[in-house]
């Protein structure tokens, strides 16, 4: 349910919520103490990063992320793939093809809406792009939003990955988009929602 990994980000903000919960409760203020719980429960909730079961197909590729896909959209040179994560969604992102990475990039911007279609390219935003052993390549971008303002990375230029192993984390909502070289079949819609991991988007012919 929970990695190291994820556990480090969110030490910080459980511990101290822990503590006013005790505080409130030893002090008997107990408005105070409810409201941290419910913060404190949800907190814990939101860094939580269960194991997932990887599609075994070596021509799927899955998403990179859990929440719902609101943009589909060619861009010339293959198709994008927008996944809106509400604060709900597990946070973790995830490699949707097996290679190695090839760049990593982080740009600084802005921080709009993350249901905003212009989000992929103003707001802030880490850049991973996996280069499959047949020279293929795909690019996870994970997009800071109104509130999610801290973007983590977890793998670093010429590490090897596996399709569904972990890449990152962005903290409270946020947007991920998927660019995919021509010739894949797409098997996802707009509207769906899908499990990082596990849900397959498409299919290399």
């Amino acid at each position: 349910m929970f990695t190291g990994r994820t556990l480090a980000e969110g030490l910080w903000p459980i511990a101290g919520l822990t503590a006013v919960v005790a505080a409130a409760l030893y002090c008997r203020w107990w408005p105070v103490a409810a409201g941290a719980g419910v913060l404190l429960v949800f907190t814990v909730f939101f860094f939580r990063d269960p194991d997932r079961v990887i599609p075994s197909d070596p021509q799927a590729i899955v998403a990179p992320a859990d929440g719902r896909i609101v943009e589909i959209k060619s861009t010339g040179a293959g198709t994008m793939v927008a996944i809106f994560l509400s604060v709900f969604n597990v946070h973790v992102q995830r490699a949707p093809v097996a290679g190695t990475i090839r760049s990593v990039q982080y740009q600084p911007g802005k921080f709009f809406d993350a249901r905003n279609p212009q989000a992929g390219a103003v707001n802030e935003r880490r850049c991973v792009t996996i280069e499959s052993d047949d020279g293929a390549r795909a690019e996870v971008r994970q997009i800071a939003g109104t509130i999610a303002r801290r973007i983590v990375g977890w793998v670093g230029e010429g590490a090897r990955v596996a399709k569904g192993d972990r890449l990152g984390m962005i903290r409270f909502g946020s947007r991920v988009e998927l660019y995919l070289p021509a010739g894949v079949e797409m098997v996802a819609h707009v509207g769906q929602a899908v499990t990082g991991g596990e849900t397959i988007v498409a299919r290399r012919k």
